[in-house]
């Protein structure tokens, strides 16, 4: 039992801590502050990438639809051109046969 005493007197006995704790814990601590700073900078940059993806493919759709609006809009217009051309030439056939008819009376 003495020998079991003993041991535990010296596991208790106060001893001072190293010199190279306090640095050793401190640049531990330091280390770990910088890696979260580090993995909160990552994330943040992650969802930024994401947002600027997004809007990417946002803005080509919305480009995509509207440049097929003025396609779009402008077939209307040819078509529109072309009626009148048509709608203008036969107008013109009508007359001629309109005086054609009437010289032949």
């Amino acid at each position: 039992m003495d020998e079991f005493e003993g041991e535990l007197s010296e596991a208790m006995t106060l001893r001072p801590a190293p010199p190279s704790l306090k640095n050793k814990i401190m640049q531990r601590r330091w280390r770990e502050r910088a890696e979260r700073q580090r993995r909160r900078v990552a994330w943040w940059r992650r969802i930024a990438a994401a947002i600027v993806l997004a809007g990417a493919v946002g803005g080509g759709f919305a480009w995509r639809y509207r440049q097929q609006q003025r396609k779009g809009e402008e077939a209307r217009q040819q078509v529109l051109t072309a009626l009148r051309i048509t709608n203008h030439a036969l107008n013109v056939m009508n007359a001629q046969l309109q005086q054609n008819n009437q010289q032949e009376q």
